[in-house]
């Protein structure tokens, strides 16, 4: 793979993702954001979190892979990989216009070891959470590389970051 993984991803303070199989908090400016990091490049996801798409159905003007444990799912307008290392295969020779793993919680902790880059959207809030991104902040092996500037949205302050992962380390 020519570019490595990218991941997007909106958490809250605590780094929480998702309440009972959906986002826990949307801020709407996050999903224009996610549509022009993700364009028309590739989007890795899980099952639940395809099914929680607009229609249950993978997003429009990107290539959707779904990675499930589920040997029987099938999506009419996305990939199906039963494995890591078949999602890997997928995407063996990159897109040009990105490779994004867009969650859920079990899909962003497979494959963030071949992440390169993490495109989060950090909401300065903590509703209820049952399902959590790995804390960035504490891994050595990545670094903030742009804190983004404090926005808002109807009373909810949020930045959009990105950190890089370090190989050196």
């Amino acid at each position: 793979m020519r570019e490595g993984l990218s991941v997007v991803v909106a958490v809250d303070l605590n780094w929480g993702i998702g309440y009972k199989g959906t986002q826990n908090l949307v801020v709407p400016e996050d999903r224009r954001h996610f549509r022009e990091i993700t364009g028309h490049g590739t989007v890795i996801v899980g099952r639940r979190t395809l099914l929680d798409f607009p229609g249950g159905r993978g997003l429009k003007n990107r290539r959707n892979i779904v990675l499930t444990r589920d040997g029987g799912f099938e999506a009419e307008d996305a990939e199906t990989a039963h494995s890591v290392e078949e999602a890997l295969e997928l995407v063996r020779d990159g897109d040009p216009e990105g490779v994004f793993v867009c969650g859920g919680e079990s899909v962003y902790r497979q494959l963030l070891p071949y992440c390169e880059r993490a495109y989060v959207t950090r909401i300065e809030a903590a509703p209820e959470a049952d399902a959590h991104f790995p804390d960035l902040e504490k891994l050595p092996d990545w670094r903030l590389a742009d804190p983004g500037e404090e926005l808002e949205s109807g009373g909810i302050k949020y930045r959009f970051q990105v950190w890089e992962r370090d190989r050196s380390v």
